[in-house]
């Protein structure tokens, strides 16, 4: 998936305005998602997103993963974005689902895996991918 197509469904799926919201949606999404998953994972998914989109996880990569729930996830996304906890749920959603069909089964798992089982939703997953 090319970097323009990730930010059209992104825009498409969250009902944003313009291509500019959509990135920064995703990039706030995607910082934060960095945050919560091993340093391994996210040179492992930035391998296969768009480079730009890579470049903003490895920007976003810790020594080591953070542990905090799927609240702490919203209000740090509502924090980047400038919204409500409830709008970055939203948010989360829509570069999250896009992010799962924009991956290989087997990685989305491995993302999903390092988790708890509240995060696995904002994917468009019930639980791990098949």
């Amino acid at each position: 998936m090319q970097h323009h197509e990730f930010l059209a469904r992104v825009r498409e799926l969250g009902e944003y305005a313009s291509q500019d919201e959509a990135a920064k949606v995703t990039d706030a999404v995607l910082s934060v998602l960095a945050q919560r998953i091993s340093p391994g994972e996210v040179d492992d998914l930035a391998s296969q997103l768009p480079a730009p989109l890579g470049q903003a996880l490895a920007q976003a990569k810790q020594a080591q993963a953070e542990s905090f729930g799927i609240e702490e996830f919203y209000r740090r996304v509502a924090e980047r974005v400038g919204a409500r906890p409830r709008t970055a749920q939203w948010d989360a959603s829509a570069v999250l689902a896009t992010l799962a069909g924009a991956v290989s089964g087997g990685e989305l798992n491995q993302i999903i895996s390092q988790l708890p089982s509240g995060y696995a939703v904002l994917f468009g997953k019930a639980d791990l991918a098949s």
